[in-house]
């Protein structure tokens, strides 16, 4: 069994997933992050690939990206940063980074540098579906690379049940239509959306992301879900802590914890 649906197999709820940037605040500890955040207890990574133009984040991630990249981060220089990461850590990594940079590295050689460094998946937001079904997924499978596709609350049911039937890991709910960020509440028709979502008993499990940030924005969005993905409130306190995963971590378990 594979190292995401192996996860999700042996953890019904309370997944925590964290996202950071590769290469920010600093250029060369992207397997140090990893490593420490794995030890802390975090359940999956998701490793962001600087671009300058990440539509889907807010002023927070889109900072991180472009430290990541006056330090010199390339999806290159990443893959470099990831070689031998199998060897001490084994709990699922995904990459996450928009279509521009895949393409222009090349997809069949990205893929193929996912399966060499043990990568488990991607999350690519501007990838439209059709492509991906067309081009995309045929290079992934023969690579044993999952893609997760995102959900918000306006996608239609229709859409949802075809990315459930033809992905295979996970969904990623988006908790709103806008960019990341911190969010203090999750209001009653985001959570309507949540419970919506868990009663179409899709086939794949799902995590939320987008806004959380502390316990309260954790615990409703982890009562109809798998687990939650944070970003950008990880992504302050990283860059707060100069890079300390430790300390920023630390951080970010007493925000989840403290009402």
């Amino acid at each position: 069994m594979d190292r995401i649906n192996e996860l999700f197999s042996k953890k019904k709820h309370d997944i925590l997933s964290i996202y950071f940037c590769a290469g920010a605040p600093k250029a060369d500890n992207t397997a140090e992050v990893i490593i420490l955040l794995e030890k802390n207890g975090v359940d999956m990574i998701e490793i962001g690939i600087p671009f300058s133009d990440p539509l889907a984040d807010g002023p927070v991630i889109q900072n991180a990206s472009c430290q990541a990249l006056r330090n010199g981060m390339t999806l290159t220089g990443l893959f470099a940063q990831l070689e031998g990461i199998r060897n001490t850590v084994s709990i699922p990594l995904i990459l996450m980074g928009y279509l521009n940079p895949i393409m222009q590295y090349g997809t069949d050689s990205f893929f193929e540098s996912c399966h060499h460094t043990g990568i488990d998946g991607v999350i690519i937001p501007d990838l439209p579906f059709a492509e991906y079904m067309q081009f995309v997924k045929p290079v992934a499978e023969k690579y044993g690379i999952k893609v997760i596709m995102l959900i918000t609350p306006e996608t239609s049911e229709k859409r949802i049940r075809l990315i459930d039937d033809n992905t295979n890991g996970f969904i990623y709910m988006v908790s709103s239509a806008a960019v990341t960020g911190e969010q203090k509440d999750f209001d009653t028709q985001k959570q309507e959306y949540f419970k919506r979502i868990e009663d179409m008993n899709l086939r794949n499990p799902r995590m939320i992301g987008f806004g959380i940030s502390n316990r309260r924005t954790y615990k409703a969005a982890a009562a109809h879900a798998a687990g939650c993905i944070i970003g950008s409130r990880f992504v302050i306190l990283l860059n707060e802590e100069n890079g300390n995963t430790d300390s920023a971590i630390e951080r970010l378990k007493r925000d989840l914890e403290k009402e």
